[in-house]
């Protein structure tokens, strides 16, 4: 991926890992437009930050998506990154039947809105020089914590399906990057004061470094992920499931 000179539209861009995104690839030089559900936020993003632009969207409605769609493909035909930032995460008790409901959210908008997204803006970026979709799943794609199952699954369900995107892609000239964070401090699961959570600061630097020194790569994962993203690998698959099991 290039670092500077791209059009880039990036889902779940109010907050944590999108909006810290969105700041650093704007002061990189690139066009940034943030797309999120809350238009005073979006508003007060812009305003703080000239130059960004913002998009309203629900990646949980088609509609939405569609619309959305047609919005930058009239007003930036040029885009040519996306990245699928969005997404919930929250705990589940599976012995309680109302949890079913946050199961199903889950789905809806971490799987199916990075899916919908996906189809949706495809036409705009195949053909374009420097074209990525970027993919943020995460660590616990492979090793889950076990007190957000549905989370964990859905983001297991984003590796394989951008694993397969990255195949069906190859002749199109668009690059294919996922990117699986471990806990970061920010308002997802409430890690912003969590000490076993990595600040976001340090995450964004670790990332866009990795980005900017590995044009070609195919997933980005900080130091701190390794354990769990290889943990199958490195026979400790056990081991980092029993630590997960105990937070």
């Amino acid at each position: 991926m290039k670092m500077t000179g791209n059009t880039i539209l990036i889902t779940g861009g109010t907050s944590g890992i999108g909006l810290g995104l969105a700041l650093r690839l704007h002061e990189a030089g690139n066009k940034v437009i943030v797309a999120g559900r809350r238009k005073e936020l979006l508003d007060q993003i812009t305003t703080e930050h000239p130059g960004i632009e913002s998009i309203v969207l629900d990646i949980a409605d088609p509609a939405s998506i569609g619309r959305a769609a047609e919005t930058v493909t009239a007003g930036h035909p040029e885009l040519n990154v996306l990245i699928n930032n969005a997404g919930i995460m929250l705990r589940e008790n599976l012995l309680n039947p109302a949890c079913l409901q946050v199961a199903e959210d889950h789905v809806t908008i971490n799987l199916l809105g990075t899916l919908r997204m996906t189809y949706a803006f495809l036409p705009l970026l195949v053909g374009k020089n420097d074209a990525v979709v970027m993919n943020v799943t995460s660590a616990l794609a492979f090793v889950p914590l076990p007190i957000t199952p549905t989370y964990n699954a859905t983001k297991a369900a984003l590796h394989s399906f951008t694993e397969s995107l990255r195949v069906q892609l190859a002749d199109t000239g668009v690059q294919v990057i996922e990117v699986a964070p471990p806990g970061v401090r920010t308002t997802l699961l409430g890690q912003q004061d969590d000490e076993n959570a990595m600040p976001l600061e340090d995450f964004l630097t670790e990332t866009l470094t990795l980005l900017r020194t590995r044009a070609d790569a195919k997933e980005i994962v900080v130091e701190r992920a390794r354990f769990v993203r290889e943990a199958e690998a490195n026979g400790t698959y056990d081991d980092v499931l029993a630590l997960l099991s105990g937070l």
